[in-house]
């Protein structure tokens, strides 16, 4: 039997699993991450290099002051926020478990009731409930009525580990780019640099999303342009009344 021709309707690469599906967030939150990185540090040492373009060294410590800062905090950020989202997730898993101990009956009609909802009909929905819940009826209640899977739960600990990863991935660009640059262009090539760097984040991140490339690229370099263009102005003005 010939394979069937891809189609635009029915891509091959879509990602109907589930543990793809959660792969490509993981990647579109590394992307971002590493975006963050880039923005926020390049707006400080821009403007610490607008405020004094030949103090290498004080350039230098406020790259790193902010990767370090920047890393910590998106970490710890993210580590709160998934720790309570698992903890919730915990908390509704041992209430579906309590249920379905207590009140079987109740809860099998619930989740067949959940499938005719999703238009089968009402002896489809019947058969198709007594078939996954003679498999794993916790499994398949979390699934349906909640979008949880048990078994996929995501670590705090890991999720903190790959924001700050990806956002010092980010953050180390710009720092470079200024401190390595000959002082009277170092500006320019950093702008340059950070330019390419969020061109390459928006579209990973589009492509990920199945976002439109051309925005999506167009919509981070405005953002970052603006972000160190407005601290280029402040760091200038802060260096020229300081000079003065």
């Amino acid at each position: 039997m010939q394979d069937r021709p891809e189609s635009k309707e029915h891509p091959a690469q879509e990602p109907h699993h589930p543990k793809v599906g959660g792969l490509l967030n993981k990647l579109r939150a590394a992307v971002l991450g590493a975006n963050d990185g880039i923005v926020s540090t390049a707006g400080l040492v821009v403007g610490v290099a607008a405020a004094s373009p030949g103090n290498t060294p004080a350039i230098l410590t406020a790259g790193t002051a902010g990767i370090l800062s920047g890393a910590v905090s998106m970490a710890v950020g993210e580590y709160v926020s998934v720790s309570t989202q698992r903890d919730t997730e915990k908390a509704l898993i041992a209430k579906e478990r309590a249920e379905l101990d207590h009140s079987p009956e109740a809860e099998f009609r619930e989740l067949v009731g959940l499938y005719e909802g999703m238009g089968l009909a009402p002896e489809t929905a019947h058969q198709v409930a007594t078939e996954l819940s003679a498999h794993d009826p916790l499994a398949t209640h979390l699934r349906v009525e909640l979008g949880i899977d048990a078994e996929e739960l995501t670590s705090p600990w890991a999720a903190a580990l790959a924001s700050a990863v990806a956002f010092t991935l980010g953050a180390v660009l710009p720092v470079l780019a200024v401190v390595l640059a000959p002082e009277a262009i170092r500006i320019p090539v950093t702008f340059g640099v950070v330019v390419i760097a969020l061109a390459l984040t928006g579209f990973s991140s589009a492509k990920l999303g199945g976002a439109s490339i051309s925005r999506a690229i167009l919509r981070v370099i405005i953002g970052g342009v603006i972000g160190m263009a407005v601290t280029y102005i402040v760091g200038g003005l802060l260096g020229a009344n300081l000079a003065g």
